[in-house]
């Protein structure tokens, strides 16, 4: 085997491993057809997110009789201890544990259907029923307290993320993720959700076609989570173990001796 000869097979198995695990650049931008997306039929109208059970949510009662306001306020004293002795500071507010069934208990009202309900939606309802007690009308206000959800997979950054506005799409989730990795299947992001009736759904995003912009899981709920699937590449990666690696490094090795060789004998 000439000189010649080993550096061509050396350099041949070099292409040949990058060309296998170089990722197709038509499998790797986003929204391929967008110019499509003037021909999708779009749905008017901003998303809200709705409460379901086990969200956890804060609700404040205000108004400038705020002695009157504080009886629709969930307060609780708060109890601290200072050498031997419990001191009790002023209330803070507490937040509201939706139940299994879409409840609440408020405080003067008693328990309150919310689930399936907007925020402000919810400050309607809240509305309408205290009005009456105020002779200036009362303000409502509803957030929730742990709207998150989870991306994982082949992502750079995977983790679980707290939404503070309450509305996040498919790409922000993906940007507080730092983004798919070179690995990560932009054809098949699967989303998992559970509804409102505790029954579990996974459903596959496809992120190269511009359809997802106007899909009903575009936007995310609280709670989802985002997998990112590994493509073909890094599939075949992970199944190389460690007799497959030292496979590899020994036939570097010997090629490299066998040259050697052939350079000490030929000189």
């Amino acid at each position: 085997m000439s000189k010649i000869n080993i550096n061509t097979l050396i350099a041949l198995f070099v292409v040949l491993f990058v060309t296998v695990s170089c990722t197709s650049y038509k499998s790797v931008p986003y929204l391929q057809n967008s110019h499509d997306l003037k021909n999708i039929t779009q749905n008017s109208g901003l998303y809200d997110a709705r409460v379901q059970p086990k969200d956890l949510l804060s609700i404040i009662v205000s108004s400038e009789n705020q002695g009157a306001a504080d009886a629709y306020n969930l307060m609780v004293p708060r109890v601290y201890e200072q050498g031997n002795t419990s001191l009790t500071s002023m209330p803070t507010l507490q937040t509201y544990l939706v139940d299994n069934d879409g409840n609440i208990e408020f405080p003067t009202l008693g328990t309150l259907h919310i689930a399936g309900l907007t925020q402000s939606e919810i400050e309607d309802l809240i509305l309408s029923k205290i009005s009456g007690s105020f002779t200036k009308k009362p303000v409502v206000t509803v957030r929730f307290a742990d709207f998150k959800i989870s991306v994982l997979g082949e992502v750079a950054s995977p983790g679980t993320y707290n939404i503070k506005n309450e509305k996040v799409n498919v790409f922000e989730a993906l940007a507080l993720a730092k983004d798919l990795t070179i690995h990560g299947r932009r054809d098949n992001v699967k989303l998992i959700r559970e509804d409102i009736t505790g029954k579990k759904e996974i459903h596959e995003l496809n992120l190269n076609d511009v359809g997802i912009l106007t899909s009903p899981y575009y936007y995310l709920q609280q709670n989802d989570i985002l997998y990112v699937t590994p493509n073909k590449t890094k599939a075949r990666n992970s199944d190389i173990g460690s007799s497959t690696t030292l496979w590899f490094s020994a036939t570097s090795i010997m090629i490299s001796l066998t040259s050697l060789l052939y350079n000490i004998l030929h000189n």
